[in-house]
């Protein structure tokens, strides 16, 4: 489905991106663009992973920040500059006023994960926690602007910073130039923006394709109502793309070039981060790889020519990580929990296992339950915990406790 919102021409052209270019030239990296077998067999065209988690900082968002700090009057600078960010945003905006003698003052939230403080701290930026939600950091960073003069630097919401992401559209045209669509994740839509601006000016006949984490799909009902919509309570693991409302410059712009706008679960979103991590031995956080959840989600939609899905960032919580590696095997039939109800004798549990093992299921926890009253005098309810090998597996261990005589309950 194609969206179009009527606008005038759009707030940045090619010639900025192209500006932005050769000002990141020696600051941000050409970042790598990987083939994936996996990928290509599932939708029957070439895939290329373009690995912005790879980026300085671990994410795109060095690129426009630095397009944005580089570009204030020295009075501006001597002021200092202040963010808002959850993690990605806040280390782009440390390191590009670190690398352009700036001063940084940057809000992150309470909850913030200590590894994406910690490094926004060793980029150089004086991080300040306010607030249990983004947008709370958000208004205090706005009234510290105020306050001080520092200059705000908004995470997608400007010119400059769509121009600076921008150029990751100009560097898959030069590694790519067969490519015949393009994925990229949105949030408040400056890296998809900035993407379009690019490859459209240059090839209006690539595809280019925006991903939205369903809980946090401000896009699709915006574009159909022709203006930015907000939604309530944005929910998704993906932190990096949650956002609950466009900005109203990337809007324009997403509305203008943009070729549509997909939503995936978080079950493909842990999905395709496990075949990141399998497939491509690549560390990808959740928001970084809602465009290879798309490929897994609608394979169907991506045939007739090459593919590059945009790999948006890496910084993820071993913490987070290691919860999402769980689900993500959970969604692909690679774990499964399961109860049932046994006699409370000596042997049972070494029967029950034997039982697993025979169709080679790993045990990876075993708990009991005697004190629940919905338990007979000589029952005893066994929690497991397996790994499979997937939804086949999954079936053939059920069959093999039910054919044992064993009552799965959940």
């Amino acid at each position: 489905m194609n969206y179009r919102v009527p606008q005038p021409v759009p707030q940045v052209i090619l010639d900025d991106v192209r500006g932005a270019q050769k000002m990141l030239s020696g600051v941000s990296r050409v970042t790598a663009m990987e083939g994936s077998r996996h990928l290509s067999a599932l939708t029957g065209s070439p895939v290329h992973l373009k690995c912005e988690n790879l980026q300085r900082t671990g994410s795109f968002k060095l690129r426009g920040a630095y397009v944005r700090i580089a570009g204030l009057r020295p009075e501006q600078r001597a002021a200092g500059v202040v963010a808002a960010s959850a993690g990605n945003h806040a280390q782009g905006v440390a390191l590009a006023s670190s690398l352009l003698g700036v001063r940084s003052t940057v809000f992150m939230p309470v909850g913030a994960p200590l590894p994406k403080v910690a490094a926004t701290q060793e980029y150089g930026a004086d991080v300040r926690l306010h607030g249990q939600v983004v947008d709370e950091t958000f208004l205090a960073a706005q009234e510290y602007a105020d306050r001080t003069g520092a200059v705000f630097i908004h995470p997608f919401d400007h010119r400059d910073i769509i121009a600076g992401q921008g150029t990751v559209g100009l560097e898959i045209l030069e590694q790519c130039p067969e490519v015949r669509t393009i994925l990229v994740g949105i949030g408040g839509g400056g890296l998809a923006a900035g993407v379009a601006v690019a490859v459209k000016a240059l090839r209006p006949d690539v595809r280019v394709i925006g991903v939205q984490a369903a809980g946090a799909a401000a896009y699709p009902p915006s574009l159909r109502a022709g203006h930015p919509i907000s939604i309530d309570d944005p929910n998704t693991m993906a932190d990096g793309i949650k956002v609950g409302r466009p900005g109203d410059i990337p809007f324009n712009i997403i509305g203008e070039l943009v070729d549509d706008v997909r939503t995936v679960s978080e079950d493909a979103l842990s999905s395709a981060l496990l075949l990141c991590l399998e497939r491509a031995k690549l560390v990808v956080e959740p928001a970084g790889c809602s465009t290879v959840a798309a490929l897994l989600s609608e394979p169907e939609l991506y045939g007739g020519g090459p593919v590059v899905a945009v790999l948006s960032g890496g910084n993820v919580d071993p913490l987070l990580l290691q919860r999402i590696l769980r689900h993500g095997m959970a969604a692909a039939g690679r774990y499964l929990s399961l109860r049932l109800r046994v006699t409370d004798r000596p042997g049972a549990l070494a029967g029950l296992l034997a039982v697993l093992s025979v169709v080679d299921a790993n045990v990876l926890d075993v708990s009991h339950v005697r004190t629940d009253p919905r338990l007979g005098l000589t029952e005893v309810e066994v929690e497991l915990q397996l790994e499979t090998k997937g939804p086949e597996h999954c079936a053939e261990v059920a069959r093999s406790l039910h054919g044992a005589g064993y009552k799965v309950m959940s």
